[in-house]
């Protein structure tokens, strides 16, 4: 009963299950009865979970002669019937050994078999406890600080808070209370680490989430939040209650609610913003204090272009690019910041090429160039192909211009095809570089003088060589990745032929030998019919 005793007083002290405790004392007396009788033999012990009645027993494996590698465990067949008659393979012979006379070597080698079975199940616990818990707010007093690295005590095990996912002029020290957002639990050799957060966007979310009872009732969500940890912060709430304001209730009575997350986290400022699914009202939002005069939207690139009037640059981009860094977070788009200046110039700069490429390829005069280009073309090939009803549309076109617009936007293309087919094959440029989707036929042709003449020449390069043979006006580095990734997809695809081909191989080598035994068994069954 003494063993039982120790067990239970053992679970309870570490808090873990008495059958751990009880499993690691029958494995430790294992381990000593191995030591006395020999490591080759399968000794077992078991302690009765009832009486605590401890039973030490040696096992033999009944085992064909040839297949005998360990004579102290296994046993032949013929060996066997002498001690048990009905003895097969497969049966296990056991015999009772007599109890263990422990000395001091070997109850120290049983002790810690046991301690370290008993840390590897507070381990466990400890894993399995707060695995489930990343993402919640957790309270701990600061036990050390070594480099700007704080462990926190958390009570029954410790948590790490590094040094960059603390804020930034935080001066933490010993015995300080901290609260901090669990954000990462992983199984490592030394034993469960859980690694703490106080500068990412679901810190904000959690304390919020405490401050405001809306917010932790679903009635109000918290659909976005971007931090510049320690300095400013912008967060976007949107109400299921049309009868209540999100950013009221999200501020408090005096501003109390919005101040206790304030305090928290270091003075850091917060603006709280109301979310709307028109991502150009978002964004204007966004961005206050600043003004706002157009929002465009590219849908393609992800890019939203903001046009602010010339006294409020400074004020949209914030200190150090800090405002429209929190908006394009907040938003999930890469917000670009123009004056009206800036853009009235880039117009005027977008007009005038366009209107030269027309007044130049379709061999107009200025005023029918303008009227294509106020109408929204940009390219011959929108003019050639696009129908033609929609060019009569424009004011001053009829159907005789409108034909004979499109007459010389195809001729001026065919000009530019041969004039292409011409360079590609001086320069030797494959046609599936020349093909290749996304690659513009003057960049096609700037990449063979550069010596890129085939898809696969272009698939070895590196974004950022790309980049540099075209200038860094031509293209960047991540529409070059793209290219590049674009180029390199057959690459992709004859790899998943050769495993699909090689896959199907070994199917109907499976089959052969399916109907090759098909057939043997049926020859053997016309044998037996005939015999």
């Amino acid at each position: 009963m003494e063993l039982l005793q120790v067990a239970d007083t053992m679970a309870r002290e570490k808090d873990i299950d008495r059958s751990i405790v009880i499993e690691a004392m029958e494995e430790a007396i294992q381990k000593a009865g191995r030591t006395k009788y020999g490591y080759d033999h399968d000794i077992r012990a078991k302690i009765d979970t009832v009486s605590g009645e401890l039973t030490l027993k040696r096992y033999r494996e009944v085992c064909e002669e040839e297949e005998i590698e360990n004579e102290a465990a296994q046993i032949t067949v013929a060996m066997a019937v002498r001690e048990k008659p009905d003895a097969e393979i497969g049966d296990f012979l056991v015999d009772s050994l007599p109890p263990l006379d422990y000395g001091r070597i070997a109850a120290q080698t049983a002790k810690q078999v046991i301690m370290q079975k008993i840390r590897e199940a507070e381990r466990e616990k400890q894993f399995e406890e707060y695995k489930d818990r990343v993402g919640e707010v957790i309270n701990g007093s600061i036990k050390r600080v070594e480099y700007g690295n704080v462990t926190v005590d958390l009570g029954k095990t410790e948590a790490l808070l590094r040094r960059d996912e603390c804020l930034p002029r935080e001066h933490l020290k010993n015995g300080d209370r901290v609260r901090a957002i669990i954000h990462d639990v992983r199984r490592e050799v030394r034993g469960p680490q859980i690694f703490l957060s106080r500068t990412r966007p679901e810190m904000m979310a959690s304390l919020f989430k405490q401050e405001v009872p809306e917010i932790y009732d679903g009635i109000i969500e918290i659909k976005a939040v971007a931090r510049d940890p320690g300095s400013r912060a912008k967060i976007a709430v949107l109400s299921n209650d049309s009868g209540i304001d999100p950013v009221g209730a999200c501020v408090g009575m005096r501003g109390s609610r919005v101040q206790a997350v304030v305090n928290e986290l270091g003075g850091e400022k917060i603006d709280i913003i109301p979310w709307t699914e028109d991502l150009g009202s978002l964004v204007i939002a966004a961005l206050q204090p600043a003004e706002v005069s157009k929002v465009v939207l590219d849908e393609e690139s992800g890019r939203i272009e903001v046009v602010v009037p010339d006294d409020q640059l400074s004020l949209a981009i914030g200190r150090r690019g800090q405002n429209v860094r929190l908006a394009s977070g907040l938003a999930g788009w890469d917000i670009d910041i123009l004056t009206e200046a800036q853009e009235a110039e880039r117009r005027a700069t977008e007009f005038t090429t366009r209107s030269s490429l027309f007044i130049e390829a379709l061999d107009v005069d200025d005023v029918i160039a303008h009227l294509l280009v106020a109408e929204g073309f940009t390219q011959i090939e929108e003019i050639a192909y696009i129908e033609s009803h929609e060019l009569v549309e424009i004011e001053g076109f009829d159907e005789d211009v409108a034909a004979e617009l499109q007459n010389r936007a195809r001729v001026w293309l065919e000009a530019q095809e041969a004039e292409l087919k011409g360079k590609q094959s001086e320069l030797g440029i494959n046609d599936d570089l020349i093909e290749l989707e996304g690659l513009a036929a003057n960049i096609a042709l700037k990449l063979g003088e550069k010596g890129i003449k085939t898809r696969d020449d272009l698939a070895d390069l590196a974004g950022d060589e790309l980049v540099e043979m075209l200038g860094d006006d031509t293209m960047t580095e991540a529409d070059a990745n793209a290219l590049i990734m674009k180029a390199r997809e057959h690459w992709f695809a004859e790899e998943d032929n050769a495993a699909a081909e090689a896959e199907t191989a070994e199917g109907e080598a499976t089959n052969e030998n399916d109907t090759d035994g098909a057939a043997a068994d049926t020859a053997e069954d016309k044998s037996e019919n005939v015999a």
